[in-house]
């Protein structure tokens, strides 16, 4: 530009640049040299000398034509001195550099992208050590057989095996050209013989043959020297009717169940007991039995009262309730889930509402409770008694067995407790359709036998207690001092907590021993169903009490009756009832033979001393029916001689000669010698009280031996003896 300006700087031409002149010379200039450019250099000069002298417009104004004359010539002979335009290939160091250059962006990225993606990765990595454990515990462990020849057991081993495929690919020939079913010993599992065991025995379990199916049932149980991993797959395999018939074999190692499920953590500000009252409020309440009506509405208010008292206190009416408000707050939560479970006891009796306690999760609530409480043999017992009810209903059996309830029943089995052990055993009877064909309603219980047995059953043992009796207690062996160079220990052993649990069944195995347990109270107070005072006459009890022995099977086989004090009076009732009803008939055709202990045929003086001091004890409706010469008592005992007299059923009874201590200020003969004589059979007094009449002091006692051998002789046809 500094050159165009010089150029441009003359005299003569101002008036042309203010006439804008210069500028188009300008671009007229450049034009020619564009020209001439792409043009060779003779032409190059032509062309410039043509452009120059054609502007004849420009002559007038010589200075700037020199001026544009000279540029152009100097353009002109930097464009002749550059030689012909040539076409520039590019070198290698070029692509050297390119490539270089391409390669350093390309593997910078790529690093960078990598780093990145490695550094999310770990900021989002989750920890599933946690996870991998909990899948680990729901594996079938299947042990793998080494491929290391050394470690077979030689060329016997390999030798046998080899023949063993041999003759399995022959027979499976055989099978297809004859159309025959394929023996399963010969399938193509090629594990162990241990492995292959077990899968054989799994497949027979679920065999259409029963036969077949309890055999295999029962060769799985017999298995003690298995390795965790097989009990655990056995336990993960198994289908629900042959889990139910592991816990009812005896010695069943207890690997061969799954742990119950696991629960939902608790909250911090959780409640048992709230859990049991919405459960309780849930069930119907209308429509009831006016006994869980009664105890529903108690579990209610003692739970509602206890959780007042906890948050702050209660108002109490006609005076100052603060001690009362204090004592009620520390009432522990046990006795409130005591109350609960009581009420859900009685709820489980009734089919319909056992269909609510499954559906709202009780099952599943009851197993939180169970392991909470595994301190509380109360509470434990009425939750197992709860499942042994809702297990009557065939329909609910797979939602008890995967609350996990079969594992649970399994170890109850287990317990040196026989009040326990009874009601897992009738628990586990309910659940197991495939060899128990009858069932045990609440209140009925198999003593023996308590698991599966290949001893068939030729005759049944019925043991009824009698007045504050229970189907256990009643039966056990009298208290004995412990000698001084004995052990506690091996007093124990020694004990028999129900003796017809242990000493009669290992006498008699082909008996099914079975005790019944009602509810009595000797006063009204503290009654636990006062609702409705008929249910305790001897009347209502016997038709409650034969509905359940028929559901029982109570008369399908040879019977003989055992009976304690009130209960012996029972036993005639149900009897004369049975005689008048044709659908009872097998009861009384079956029957061999009857035991009485103590029983107050013709009154009782406790009945007296009751009645004496009612406004004490406000005698009960079945102490009021033992009072002396009763008129029902005496209805009732010619009905039933006579009826005795017709059957000649053998009769075996048992009394009293010493007092009983009751309380600490009264004492006894609570059935006399002259009420306990009957009529008919044989009489034999006993130098005990009224309380251990019915409990001998050993095995080689008296008192068993001859009631042993009242039995024997009885059902010596029906026991091949």
């Amino acid at each position: 530009m500094a050159s165009w300006e010089r150029v441009s700087g003359c005299a003569g031409c101002e008036e042309r640049e203010e006439a804008e002149e210069y500028p188009a010379s300008v671009i007229l200039a450049l034009k020619i040299c564009l020209n001439v450019w792409m043009k060779s250099s003779a032409e190059r000069m032509q062309s410039l000398i043509g452009a120059v002298g054609s502007q004849s417009q420009l002559d007038h104004c010589p200075n700037f034509r020199m001026s544009v004359t000279a540029y152009c010539i100097f353009c002109c002979r930097q464009i002749g001195t550059s030689g012909p335009a040539t076409k520039k290939q590019p070198s290698w160091d070029d692509i050297r550099k390119i490539a270089k250059i391409t390669g350093s962006l390309i593997l910078g990225g790529f690093v960078f992208i990598t780093y990145e993606v490695l550094s999310l990765k770990k900021l989002l990595q989750i920890d599933t050590q946690a996870i991998h454990q909990e899948k680990l515990k729901s594996h079938v462990y299947i042990r793998t057989s080494s491929l290391n020849p050394n470690e077979y057991q030689g060329i016997t081993y390999q030798a046998r095996k080899e023949i063993h495929r041999a003759v399995r690919k022959i027979l499976e020939a055989e099978a297809k050209i004859f159309r025959r079913p394929f023996n399963e010993h010969f399938s193509t599992f090629d594990g162990e013989d241990h492995e292959c065991a077990l899968w054989l025995l799994l497949k027979k379990t679920q065999s259409e043959d029963k036969e077949v199916r309890l055999q295999a049932v029962q060769e799985l149980a017999k298995n003690t020297h298995w390795h965790d991993y097989q009990y655990g797959t056995v336990a993960q395999t198994c289908d629900q009717r042959t889990a139910i018939g592991l816990a009812r074999s005896k010695d069943v190692d207890l690997r061969f169940f799954l742990p119950p499920p696991s629960l939902p953590k608790m909250k911090s500000d959780y409640l048992i007991e709230d859990e049991l009252r919405l459960l309780l409020v849930s069930l119907p309440q209308s429509g009831l039995d006016p006994c869980v009506q009664y105890f529903t509405s108690l579990a209610l208010r003692e739970s509602s009262q206890t959780l007042a008292a906890q948050r702050g206190g209660l108002w109490c009416f006609g005076g100052n309730g603060l001690p009362y408000c204090e004592t009620l707050g520390k009432v522990p939560s046990e006795t409130v889930e005591l109350f609960c479970l009581q009420a859900l006891v009685q709820h489980s009796k009734v089919s319909s509402h056992c269909d609510k306690i499954e559906a709202q999760g009780g099952l599943q609530l009851l197993q939180r409770i169970y392991q909470l409480r595994k301190d509380s043999a109360k509470i434990q017992r009425n939750i197992i008694r709860i499942i042994g009810n809702m297990a009557l209903d065939e329909r609910l059996h797979s939602s008890i067995v995967r609350a996990g309830w079969v594992s649970v029943l399994a170890e109850v089995m287990k317990s040196p407790h026989v009040i326990q052990s009874s009601h897992a055993s009738r628990a586990l009877a309910n659940l197991d359709r495939d060899t128990v064909q009858e069932k045990y309603p609440d209140g009925v219980y198999v003593l023996h036998p308590q698991y599966r047995s290949s001893q068939p059953i030729r005759a049944d043992i019925l043991f009824v207690h009698g007045l504050l009796g229970a189907a256990f207690k009643t039966w056990r062996q009298q208290d004995i001092d412990q000698p001084v160079d004995k052990k506690a220990s091996e007093v124990q052993e020694e004990y028999s907590q129900c003796w017809p649990k242990t000493w009669l069944a290992s006498d008699c195995p082909a008996l099914r021993i079975i005790s019944v347990e009602y509810d009595t109270r000797l006063s009204d107070w503290k009654a636990k169903c006062p609702v409705e005072s008929h249910r305790t006459s001897i009347a209502y009890r016997s038709n409650e009490l034969l509905e359940k022995l028929r559901a029982a099977g109570i008369g399908e086989r040879p019977l003989v009756w055992v009976s304690h004090s009130m209960g012996g009076l029972l036993v005639k009732k149900m009897l004369v009832d049975a005689s008048k009803n044709p659908e009872m008939d097998k009861i009384v055709n079956n029957t061999r033979g009857i035991i009485f202990y103590s029983v107050p045929h013709h009154g009782s003086q406790l009945a007296e001393y009751s009645i004496n001091a009612r406004y004490l004890l406000f005698p009960s409706v079945e102490v009021k029916e033992l009072s002396k010469d009763s008129p029902a008592l005496k209805v009732l005992n010619d009905d039933f001689l006579s009826f005795a007299k017709d059957k000649k059923f053998p009769v075996l009874s048992f009394a009293e000669t010493l007092p009983t201590h009751i309380g600490s200020m009264l004492k006894l003969h609570v059935v006399p010698l002259e009420s306990a004589k009957l009529g008919i059979g044989e009489l034999i007094p006993v130098d005990v009280n009224h309380l251990n009449i019915c409990k001998p002091k050993k095995k080689d006692a008296f008192l068993y031996q001859r009631t042993l051998k009242f039995i024997q002789d009885v059902l010596a046809t029906d026991l091949g003896e």
